[in-house]
């Protein structure tokens, strides 16, 4: 029986269409920090959870649906086992990463302005809001997570893949910034020391988008780790033990696991180099 031919990539959509759907995105996102202060009407929309999630998360989702199209989510269940291989070592590897950037970024903040260790204390508003039920927050995660990926990897990234695909990495690194930056609730909590919050964003962002491209468009695992990263930090709110170990031995377990990938591949170059002939 002759190998069956991989799928071609989804045509893209027109990219005015796809520039009006991500701007649509941001808008919708950020509007939460400054609509209700503009229109007062509308604080009562904004600060309910379901008026929240309808805007922030429904209507990007409509959007990208409406000018785009499912083409860019095209694959999101397929490859599985590769998806979750790929995703838990680039996940772990470059959370690491992101954590030994932190503790860097953190000590020359504090060497420059030592009061600002005074601001790590503050919660963000989402803490806040889920200290008086984070088992809620725990369950809320995961669908939050789906949304966020369908969002950012599916349709802002995958657009991508599909149009441009020689130069995925290139789009990988600044929708993840984009990812990073729409979160601003970390600027306006922690100041400068935002970019600390920012470096882990926007290195799970890339993490996500390498998973995505290596997996053919799967966004199963990387919704089910986005979901995973932010449950457990809302489990430790209620238990600190069970919610931190579960948080970073996930990241140490994919860590450990990419680093003998890398190894293994840098033993199979040596021995290739002395088995090749003069």
């Amino acid at each position: 029986m002759p190998p069956v031919a991989p799928e071609p990539p989804a045509a893209a959509a027109p990219f005015g269409r796809y520039a009006a759907a991500t701007a649509l995105t941001a808008f919708a996102i950020l509007s939460q920090y400054f609509v209700p202060e503009l229109l007062p009407g509308l604080r009562g929309v904004y600060g309910s959870l379901p008026g929240g999630l309808l805007i922030v998360y429904g209507i990007p989702i409509l959007a990208f649906s409406l000018l785009v199209g499912r083409g860019p989510l095209r694959g999101g269940t397929g490859r599985m086992a590769r998806a979750f291989d790929v995703g838990l070592r680039s996940y772990g590897g470059l959370s690491l990463l992101a954590l030994l950037g932190s503790i860097f970024l953190l000590a020359i903040i504090l060497a420059v302005d030592p009061g600002a260790r005074l601001v790590l204390a503050a919660p963000t508003p989402v803490i806040r809001a889920a200290e008086a039920d984070p088992y809620f927050w725990v369950l809320l995660s995961f669908p939050i997570g789906l949304f966020e990926e369908l969002l950012f990897r599916g349709w802002i990234f995958g657009y991508w893949l599909a149009r441009d695909p020689a130069r995925w990495k290139l789009h990988a690194v600044w929708t993840s910034a984009l990812f990073a930056g729409l979160h601003l609730y970390y600027a306006l909590t922690y100041g400068i020391l935002f970019v600390i919050p920012a470096l882990l964003l926007f290195l799970d962002g890339l993490a996500f988008a390498i998973t995505v491209r290596e997996s053919s468009g799967n966004l199963v695992a990387v919704s089910f780790l986005h979901g995973w990263n932010d449950a457990t930090v809302f489990l430790a709110l209620a238990l600190p033990v069970v919610g931190y170990t579960l948080h970073y031995a996930v990241i140490l377990l994919g860590g450990a696991l990419a680093l003998a990938l890398y190894f293994r591949r840098r033993q199979r170059e040596a021995e290739a180099g002395r088995l090749r002939p003069i």
